[in-house]
């Protein structure tokens, strides 16, 4: 959960041409998109929850400029082969329960994909990490289980929503490593992308994930330099999202992606 404020790479073989070592390493087109909760639940301190309604018409505001949501391992795949323009990443943290009575109907309509990060340690719970706030159902494993065969993607938010950063070494490896067997044991898929938890994350977080044997991770904000696909920054959506502001929001995704650009052209 965050206020509004907008896998690790396989093992591959030597690239034969010495010059790819200096060319940076490519961020992903257009922007990504984070939400947490979908529903019509009016309290809402923390500013992680849309409407139903409101998801709509956001959408629809993306289809009518002809872009598509995707999840990230749809949208990294696509940049893979040098056709992400006009795909948006769709991500929502936390894994509540309203993700497949409220945003599932919303995405299959308009034929959006998504990744939906949850907390392996606590399926069928709630979100016990807010301070305040209504207490909100968490997916369990059947709900995990219909998210993907409805096409989702389904990653890593780590077991308990601990924020890594502060976390000791031994519970580190265990919210980043443990989280990804539990859920590959249930979807009986690779889990290719974690979340860190509060979009809090360092150097050592970013190693456990790296070793952990994600292909991505993803922030807020980018991450430490070097980073690369294991922080990727994302923007906010909320409810008070109109079109307008999402016109803002997708200039300002451009203007951090040429920013990045240049900042891994000047360390090359």
């Amino acid at each position: 959960m965050v206020a509004d404020i907008s896998a690790a790479p396989r093992a591959a073989e030597p690239d034969p041409e010495p010059a790819a070592e200096t060319r940076p390493k490519r961020r992903p087109a257009a922007w990504v998109a984070m939400y947490h909760s979908v529903s019509d639940c009016p309290d809402d301190p923390y500013n992680i929850t849309v409407t139903p309604a409101r998801l709509e018409r956001q959408l629809a505001w993306l289809a009518g400029r002809g872009l598509r949501g995707v999840s990230m391992r749809e949208l990294l795949a696509a940049r893979a082969r040098g056709a992400e323009r006009g795909l948006v990443g769709l991500t929502f943290d936390d894994g509540y329960a309203d993700f497949v009575t409220a945003a599932l109907p919303v995405l299959r309509r308009r034929g959006f994909t998504a990744t939906v990060f949850v907390l392996a340690g606590m399926l069928g719970g709630e979100n016990a990490w807010d301070a305040s706030g209504p207490r909100k159902p968490l997916l369990d494993a059947d709900g995990i289980r219909l998210a993907r065969a409805a096409g989702m993607e389904i990653a890593s938010h780590g077991l308990t929503h601990t924020d890594l950063t502060v976390a000791d070494d031994q519970v580190v490896r265990s919210e980043v490593g443990e989280s990804r067997h539990l859920l590959t044991a249930l979807t009986g898929d690779d889990v290719d992308g974690f979340c860190y938890p509060y979009g809090h994350l360092d150097e050592r977080a970013t190693d456990a994930v790296r070793h952990a044997g994600y292909r991505y991770a993803c922030a807020i904000a980018p991450g430490p330099a070097g980073s690369g696909d294991l922080a990727l920054p994302r923007i906010h959506v909320g409810q008070s999202d109109t079109p307008a502001r999402l016109e803002l929001k997708r200039r300002l995704a451009r203007v951090r992606r040429r920013t990045l650009d240049a900042h891994a052209l000047e360390v090359v």
